[in-house]
């Protein structure tokens, strides 16, 4: 599947977490310091929205009971041999692609 448009960039300024849809998946799309990163938005645990959730440089804490992952790796803090699935990114321009495939 080809890079899809996710957002603009200046809707995510540097430290910032959001759930955007692509292609009806729900993403939690990430600024890692100018770095875009996206993520699936449901958390292992209950299923708890992540791009709700604070994000503290490259970790996320889930909104709902505190779970932690890496946005650059979908992994899980507490037990990195579980994770949420990780999409590759693109900027262009102005612009956030996301492949969802």
């Amino acid at each position: 599947m080809p890079f899809l448009r996710a957002a603009k960039t200046s809707d995510l300024p540097p430290g910032a977490i959001h759930v955007i849809q692509v292609e009806g998946k729900a993403l939690a799309l990430a600024n890692v310091a100018g770095k875009f990163f996206a993520i699936n938005n449901t958390c292992l645990h209950r299923g708890g929205p992540l791009g709700e959730g604070s994000l503290e440089d490259k970790i996320v804490t889930c909104p709902w009971h505190g779970w932690q992952y890496d946005v650059t790796t979908g992994k899980l803090l507490q037990n990195p041999s579980q994770g949420v699935a990780c999409y590759p990114t693109e900027v262009r321009g102005d612009e956030v692609f996301v492949d969802v495939a």
